[in-house]
């Protein structure tokens, strides 16, 4: 199928030619290019001959590697860190439009963490961290800022840094899990408090939010030099030659649709626009109610459904997935080499991004020939 017309010419769009892309490479995406152009067009929803799809094997002759552990690197072995994440990738098989990238994380409520909480850490087997509320009344807390001397802040700098030295020239440093907007409020505030606050001190919420609002695109930015990002990966896997990432906001799940559209929808379009083209990660069904909403926003591209625990496994949401792409918004589909026949029988291909899962290179390389010959 050949490429919509709609949007104009590539140089029009933006969109760089092979020529473009030939100064940057990556040893483990030799096949950088071609993937490039593919991700260019998927962000204004063309087709080139098969839809998007990131593939990812064990490489021929090589020995797996497991990675760095979720959370790696929060005691300051920074080096160790970028090392084995390094060493891991060697061993995949970047297929399609798949990335070599590894997005670093002390865990989900480190933006709050940046804006003043402390973090703790749950014991191994639970492996996760959380932040510790610190605001107990929003009058005394505010206005929030970001200290540049915050030791967590300065640990991702510097592990950051640490892991674009270890992977120049061979795979990509990928953005974070920020938990930004409401999220960062949730974190700082726990959340009875923060239901609470929206209908006693809303005045004080709208403060509050302007502030973290206002530390977004500082902190990305800050980020991105940390990490030599020059070429942009989300924290999902997305991909773009200058910039993108995804927005979310879990807390929403908590609001009905007037606070959404107060707080909380404001603040991801302002993200998305300063992005220019994101994914979203929409978590569970109770976030369905401002579904409508969060499809308005202009540089929204794409919506990674996440159905949560108890909600069926993923194949069962086809309608909505149908209802996204009804909308105009791509949708992010993790399957395998099996399952994305049926996926590809349904769903429209310029608005679908396939993470898959292969075996063998092979089999991920005859996944992407059969893609081509039936689209």
């Amino acid at each position: 199928m050949t490429a919509s017309a709609g949007h104009g010419s590539e140089r029009k769009r933006g969109i760089m030619t092979e020529a473009d892309s030939d100064t940057f490479a990556l040893s483990l995406k030799p096949d950088l290019a071609a993937a490039e152009r593919r991700w260019l067009a998927f962000w204004e929803h063309d087709l080139i001959d098969r839809p998007l799809c990131a593939i990812r094997a064990p490489r021929d002759g090589v020995t797996g590697v497991s990675g760095p552990s979720y959370m790696a690197g929060r005691q300051g072995n920074y080096r160790e860190v970028a090392e084995q994440a390094l060493a891991a990738a060697e061993t995949v098989y970047w297929g399609g439009e798949a990335i070599p990238c590894y997005s670093p994380s002390f865990g989900p409520d480190l933006y709050a963490g940046w804006l003043g909480c402390d973090l703790e850490f749950a014991e191994e087997a639970i492996h996760t961290s959380w932040a510790v509320p610190c605001v107990e009344d929003w009058a005394d807390a505010l206005p929030i800022r970001l200290d540049p001397e915050n030791p967590w802040w300065l640990r991702m700098l510097d592990l950051c840094a640490v892991l674009a030295d270890t992977f120049e020239g061979k795979m990509l440093v990928s953005h974070l899990d920020q938990h930004s907007n409401m999220d960062a409020l949730l974190a700082m505030r726990g959340g009875s408090g923060l239901c609470l606050d929206l209908m006693d001190v809303p005045e004080l919420i709208d403060q509050a939010m302007a502030d973290v609002r206002a530390t977004y695109a500082p902190v990305d930015q800050a980020l991105r030099d940390a990490g030599g990002m020059v070429r942009a990966c989300g924290r999902i896997p997305v991909y773009h030659p200058e910039r993108t990432n995804t927005i979310q906001c879990d807390f929403a799940a908590l609001i009905g649709p007037e606070h959404f559209r107060r707080w909380a929808l404001p603040a991801l379009a302002e993200e998305a626009a300063y992005l220019g083209r994101c994914i979203m990660h929409y978590d569970g069904p109770e976030m369905l109610v401002h579904l409508d909403d969060v499809c308005t926003i202009p540089e929204l591209t794409c919506i990674q459904w996440q159905p949560g625990a108890r909600n069926g496994p993923f194949s069962r949401w086809m309608e909505l997935l149908k209802r996204i792409q009804a909308k105009g918004v791509a949708v992010y589909v993790p399957c395998s080499v099996n399952d994305i026949k049926m996926y590809h029988a349904e769903l429209d291909p310029a608005l679908v991004y396939y993470q898959c899962s292969a075996p063998s290179q092979r089999a991920a390389d005859d996944t992407l020939r059969w893609l081509v010959a039936n689209t």
